[in-house]
């Protein structure tokens, strides 16, 4: 589980075992955690995180969109 990004309190990570899913990330940040899709950028899951931290993540995930994809390009290639 590759720790890809850390801002503020958020980690965003991959699972080593999901390559044969569309590009995503995970964020985790205390007990809460979401998976949100990378082309285009979309919340797939959500468990915990209230909505105005949804969007502050999205935005994050928005602003490092290239290097995230990078990342699982590598990771899964």
């Amino acid at each position: 589980m590759p720790t890809i990004l850390r801002v503020g309190r958020y980690r965003f990570y991959f699972f080593s075992n999901e390559n044969n899913e569309p590009p995503h990330i995970h964020v985790k940040a205390g007990g809460d955690q979401a998976k949100f899709w990378l082309e285009p950028v979309e919340l797939a899951s959500n468990y915990g995180f209230r909505a105005h931290e949804l969007n502050e993540i999205e935005k994050i995930i928005q602003e490092h969109e290239k290097e995230l994809m990078e990342a699982w390009n590598e990771h899964s290639s």
